[in-house]
């Protein structure tokens, strides 16, 4: 009986000093691992990261964090995924802290590609479609 005592103690100790489960996802792992550097910012269809372009304050990094705080060039935030981690939403006061939804097309180690769509004020018949893309700085 001592012996079986010693054993369930023992047991009891090793479990508790095991290191929990990861439990993040692949594709949170795949976000948070990189500082990601503008590839291309298209706004329907075009190239819209250059002077003066709509896209322009976007150029640049985005860096996620494990907390779910972040960098979104000249921006800060929080982000988070929804809809079963198909869409990232990025709050930023810059915003008015509206969230900003996206659609993730693609999230690899060596890509991050997002779309959405906004209103366009000037043409309200003509949607802003963006895309941006990122790869690994």
């Amino acid at each position: 009986m001592k012996n079986f005592t010693l054993f369930l103690i023992a047991g009891i100790i090793l479990l508790g000093s095991c290191k929990k489960k990861d439990t993040e996802s692949e594709k949170f792992k795949l976000l948070t691992a990189h500082t990601w550097t503008s590839d291309s910012l298209l706004v329907n269809g075009l190239d819209e990261s250059g002077p003066a372009g709509r896209l322009e304050a976007f150029k640049g990094d985005a860096k996620f964090n494990t907390d779910h705080t972040g960098t979104f060039s000249t921006y800060s935030g929080t982000w988070r995924f929804e809809t079963g981690e198909t869409e990232l939403v990025i709050t930023t006061d810059a915003y008015d802290n509206i969230p900003i939804t996206t659609a993730i097309k693609e999230l690899t180690a060596s890509s991050l590609k997002i779309t959405t769509v906004f209103p366009n004020l000037l043409n309200p018949a003509v949607p802003l479609n963006v895309r941006m893309t990122f790869k690994p700085k």
